[in-house]
This record gives C-alpha cells, sequence and structure tokens, in this order.
C-alpha cells in the first residue's frame, strides 16, 4: 500500500538510506555531556529521550538549546534553576563552551571560535561533502517522472513533474540509494486514437518535415482538432434532443476512435502502422524537449508493451477469485474492505484500462530491478488512482507492494489561469523555455552584466540562466502546494530566485580566480588559526547543516529544502561579501582561511544546485 504522513516517506521495510554526515556529531556528544551532567549534579541515570537539542533560534544569543523542561523530574526544581545549574557544569567542564544563558525553560550554550574553526575543517577535507556513495547492500529506489501521453506536447505541468523527480532522483542518491530513474510513455489507448482519427480525416499526408513543425506538437495539433470537433458533434445531437451524456457516448467521432482502439489492440496492420508513424513524431519531439530541460531516464516503459501483462494479471487474479465478472463481460476489484470503491480492470470489449497497465508496469520493473522502493512522481489529481493500485497489489498478494509510493504535488498554473489540453489552451515546455531564454537576455542586456563576454559565452549564460530560473522558482515551492509559475519574477538578480545564486556563485568564482592570478601564498587550511568573526561563524554554521538538508529532503520527498537552505547560504555571504574584505585582508591567515571558506561555499552551492538539476555559470 502507499503510505505518506505528515509529508515523509514512510517505507513498511527496508528504510531509504539518510545520511547526515558531520551534521549530527556534535549535537550526539553534547547529549553525552548532558548525561554526564544530569549524572553529576542529581546522582541520577537520565532516559536519553528526555535530552532534546536543537539549534538556538536566531533571535537568542547562543549555538544549540537544551529543552530544560524535560529535566526537571531529575533536578526537582525549576526550569530556570535547572538550566543554570546544567549550563555551570558544562561550562566549567568543556572548553567547548564558553558561556551559556537560561530563557525560562530553554539553556542556550554559546560555543568557542575553536568548535567552529574544527568544524570547519572536518567540513573542508571532505571532498564529497554532504553525499554519500551508495553501497552494495544500498536499497534500489525506482523514481518515476515525466509519464507523458503521445497525443500532445509535454506542458507546464509536464515541467514540474520533470523536474521534481529528476531532483528527487539526485537527491536519493546523494543519500545512498541505489536509484533507477524510469519513465512511462503512455502511448496507446484512446487518446492517441483521437489524434490518429483526426490526422486520417484532414492531415492529407502532414508530417513534421513537410510542415516544419515539431512532432509531438504536430500530433497535439490534430488531438485539439479532434476534440474541437467532436464537440460541435454533441452539441449538435443535443440540440436535436439527444441526452447530453447519450451524445457524448453515441457521436460519430467518439465511436470512430473507439473502433480505432479496438483495431489497434487486435493487431490490425493499417492501424498499427499509422500509430508507429504518429508515435515516432512524438518520441523524436519528446527528446529534443527532454535534452533542452537537461532530464535523463535510465529506463523508458511503454504502456504498449506493460499492458498486455496487466491484462495477464488481471486475468489470472480473475481466476483466482481475487476479481469477478459483471454480467457485461468487463472485469472488476472490490476494494471496499480497505475504504475504496469497485474497480473497473478491463472493459466489456476485452481492453484494458489505465490501471491495467499499472499493473503490468509495476510487476515487470519488479521483475527487472528487485526494487525496494518505488516512488510514482504523479499530480495530487491521481491521489485515489494510486491508493486503488497499492490497494490492488496487496489484494493480489505481492509481497513488494508495501514499497510503492506515491510523490503527490500540486499543480502548477500560469498567472491568467489553468491549461486545458482538449481545448488547447496549453502552455507548451518548449513555448515556456523559449520564453525563459528571451528573458534571461533582455534582463542581462538592461543590466549591463554580460558586457565582457562574446557572442557563444553570452548565449551559454543565457540558456543556464534561463533555465536556471524557470528549474529554481518551480522547485522552491514545496511539491504539495499549488503554484503560480511567472517568468519574469522567475529571472531577477536579486531576492529568491535561480538568477541571484547563480550570481553569488560566479562571484565567488570571480574571488577564487582572481586570488590564483594573484600566486598567493596559501596556507593549508588545517595550519590556519583564527577566531571567526560572527558572519563567518554564521556561515560555517550553514554550511554545517548541508548533510542534514540534504538528509531531510530525501525523507521528506520535498526538493524545496535544499532550494531555500542555499538561497540563505548564498545571501549570508553575499552579506559577508558586502562587509568583509576577502583578497585585500591584511591578515594573512584570516585572508588564507576566507579563500578556503570561499571555495567550500562555492562547493555547497554548487553541489546544492545540481541536486535540483540546475547547471552553474562559471561567469556572470
Amino acid at each position: 500500500m502507499f503510505i505518506r504522513l505528515n509529508g515523509y516517506l514512510m517505507i513498511r521495510h527496508k528504510v531509504l538510506y539518510l545520511h547526515a554526515g558531520n551534521q549530527w556529531q556534535m549535537e550526539g556528544r553534547l547529549k553525552d555531556y548532558i548525561i554526564d551532567a544530569v549524572k553529576r549534579l542529581y546522582e541520577c541515570d537520565p532516559e536519553p529521550d528526555s535530552i532534546q537539542i536543537q539549534e538556538t533560534r536566531k533571535e537568542f544569543e547562543g549555538d544549540f538549546t537544551v529543552i530544560v523542561f524535560p529535566l526537571t523530574r531529575y533536578s526537582r526544581n525549576t526550569p530556570e534553576a535547572t538550566g543554570n545549574a546544567i549550563g555551570e557544569y558544562l561550562a566549567e567542564k568543556y572548553d567547548y563552551i564558553k558561556d551559556f544563558n537560561v530563557i525560562k525553560g530553554f539553556l542556550n550554550l554559546v560555543f568557542a571560535d575553536t568548535f567552529w574553526l574544527e568544524t570547519f575543517r572536518e567540513i573542508f577535507k571532505n571532498e564529497k561533502y554532504g553525499f554519500k556513495e551508495p553501497g552494495k547492500d544500498a536499497p534500489v529506489t525506482l523514481v518515476e517522472y515525466s509519464s507523458p501521453n503521445t497525443n500532445k506536447p509535454l506542458h507546464l505541468g509536464h515541467i514540474r513533474n520533470n523536474l521534481l523527480g529528476f531532483s528527487l532522483s539526485r537527491i536519493l542518491s546523494a543519500t545512498g540509494n541505489r536509484v533507477v530513474r524510469t519513465n512511462i510513455v503512455n502511448d496507446r489507448g484512446i487518446h492517441i486514437c483521437k489524434s490518429m482519427v483526426a490526422w486520417l480525416r484532414h492531415g492529407e499526408g502532414e508530417t513534421p518535415e513537410s510542415s516544419g513543425i515539431k512532432g509531438d506538437h504536430l500530433v497535439g495539433k490534430y488531438y485539439v482538432m479532434f476534440e474541437r470537433n467532436y464537440k460541435l458533434e454533441v452539441e449538435r445531437l443535443v440540440a436535436e434532443g439527444v441526452e447530453p451524456f447519450a451524445a457524448k457516448e453515441t457521436a460519430p467521432l467518439i465511436a470512430e476512435a473507439r473502433e480505432m482502439l479496438r483495431k489497434w489492440e487486435a493487431g490490425d496492420e493499417e492501424t498499427v502502422a499509422l500509430w508507429h508513424k504518429m508515435n515516432g513524431w512524438v518520441y523524436e519531439g519528446f527528446d529534443v524537449t527532454y535534452n533542452r530541460l537537461g532530464v535523463e531516464f535510465d529506463r523508458i516503459y511503454y504502456e504498449s508493451d506493460t499492458y498486455l501483462r496487466g491484462k495477464e494479471i488481471v486475468l489470472e487474479a480473475l481466476e483466482k477469485g481475487l476479481l469477478y465478472r459483471n454480467e457485461d463481460g468487463s472485469v472488476w476489484a472490490d476494494l471496499t474492505d480497505v475504504g475504496l470503491d469497485h474497480k473497473l480492470l478491463q472493459r466489456a470489449d476485452g481492453t484494458a484500462v489505465y490501471i491495467t497497465q499499472d499493473l503490468g508496469t509495476a510487476v515487470i520493473r519488479y521483475e527487472d530491478y528487485s526494487f525496494d522502493h518505488m516512488i510514482y512522481v504523479v499530480g495530487n489529481e491521481q491521489n485515489y488512482h494510486f491508493q486503488v493500485l497499492g490497494a490492488l497489489l496487496t489484494k493480489m498478494k505481492y509481497p513488494w507492494a508495501g514499497g510503492l509510493n506515491h510523490f503527490s504535488y500540486g499543480m502548477v498554473e500560469l498567472p491568467h489561469g489553468k491549461m486545458k489540453s482538449r481545448e488547447g489552451t496549453v502552455v507548451d515546455a518548449d513555448d515556456i523555455m523559449d520564453e525563459m531564454l528571451v528573458t534571461a537576455r533582455a534582463l542581462s542586456e538592461e543590466l549591463g552584466k554580460l558586457d565582457s563576454l562574446d557572442d557563444v559565452e553570452k548565449g551559454e549564460v543565457y540558456r543556464k540562466v534561463g533555465l536556471g530560473a524557470l528549474k529554481y522558482f518551480i522547485l522552491k515551492v514545496d511539491p504539495k502546494k499549488n503554484m503560480i509559475f511567472n517568468p519574469v519574477e522567475s529571472v531577477d538578480f536579486n531576492g529568491n530566485t535561480g538568477p541571484f545564486i547563480q550570481y553569488t556563485f560566479a562571484r565567488i568564482n570571480s574571488v577564487l580566480k582572481k586570488a590564483g592570478s594573484m600566486n598567493l601564498p596559501v596556507k593549508n587550511y588545517a595550519d590556519i588559526i583564527v577566531s571567526p568573526v560572527p558572519k563567518e561563524t554564521e556561515l560555517i554554521r550553514l554550511l554545517r547543516r548541508y548533510p542534514s538538508v540534504v538528509s531531510d529532503a530525501a525523507a521528506q520527498m520535498n526538493p524545496s529544502l535544499i532550494a531555500n537552505y542555499v538561497y540563505d547560504l548564498a545571501k549570508e555571504f553575499n552579506q559577508f561579501y558586502h562587509e568583509y574584505s576577502i583578497l585585500n585582508e591584511p591578515d594573512s591567515d584570516r585572508r588564507d582561511f576566507r579563500i578556503h571558506l570561499s571555495v567550500k561555499l562555492a562547493y555547497v552551492i554548487n553541489s546544492s544546485m545540481w541536486l535540483l538539476g540546475i547547471e552553474m555559470p562559471d561567469r556572470m
């Protein structure tokens, strides 16, 4: 069954590998310190769960906060008195703790500069900081995203789907999972038959080559044409006195499309040949869009292959008495015992429905990969569908059904409203990407940021900035929320945007490049002894959080945690950059420390954006 609890990914058997690196080492040590303090001060052994530690909130002085309330049962004193006693004990015994303060029931501990310097040294020496390599026993996690229909080009909704799925696959890989990126192309069914009928009626042999229209756009044109003509037929029948539902079911166009689907499933040579030709146009168009968007797949499945396995599975379950056949010959599942409804699995004419192919695809994938987890990245309008799929596979006694998870995300719209494929009001992914490049070019030229680059370099920066703006704007939003995408707002060199973070990265690169040209005798990071200024401490504090942010993003299946983290990091660096000099710092040890700090900041900013699928320009 699919399980979601408070936005967290819950698995019944093997858990996803999550890795927080050095993030929790200090919390673990500090927990031991407090247990020791309670033992010494109150002569008792505290329950480990009673020791609660968190980072100190920004409005208070301190680095780590101990929640004192649970400890009063050992001290038998007030929270304030207990906090002060434990604080005094820790500050006297441990050099890392230089001060403390107690506010009501919270003990805020202030750590010494030596702690932050040592923390940075640990971070700096880790070349793959924040990432964990998958081991041979790591769980296999399949992530399915994109899942397009071959009757239309990819649109803005597909962009959000692809970006979320691709980013999630990278995040899960970074936390030690063996990830397989999969796609299921819905290349059969009534939708493609509608495009085929319209092309036969009105196409006059038109092809992508003869029309100059990208293949997926051309097929989508005929799908819209079918729907418009079908709507006119229904309206005409209703005007003649036919009930609306009956008109939709008996209109000549829909009858023709259904007959074409029946002939396709029967293997009619002419119908199958046309299907191959038109789907081939679409596949070529999809590949161009995927390449532009920068997403990839390890394995692509096709519904035209998997639906047959699904039909076999349905008939096998029927023979076992797990399903039932209706009077008209259709096959159904009774899922009322798990709070769901009766579900159609095969029509009376023997043709498959959507969930039939999902059953077949799930079984084939398990046979291919023996996965521990299968994550479906699909919009929240399909929540019920995936509840049914999980219930069906459990009813059919597949033991791995508990590893299936639906990554349910909200819809994305443009400022002018909701898009509708059937009415031709969808904004195609290709058009959105074209617009983003135009917007990035216009803003960059207005600001004059790229005047020093040649035309080829400028074009590459426009591409990275435009697509980076698109990806970041979408991924910075919690996936569970609906959102409105505004192209103009997304391309801004200020605020919480992709270009702002890209510009920060380019700024750090510029500093490091200049440092290299100056041939500075930079000391090894381990030999530098300085007392970090507050802004440097804050940067180290943020760097220290990186592994846990990646871990949380995997556990919650939420790339926005990384997006908003890297924005905070970029913003903090820019404030530091404006207040302090790096290369002109007269103290050579502090200068060298800041150079090393800049190197690691560039690494974390770049790797964070890599997890989001965003390319970073070296110059801007």
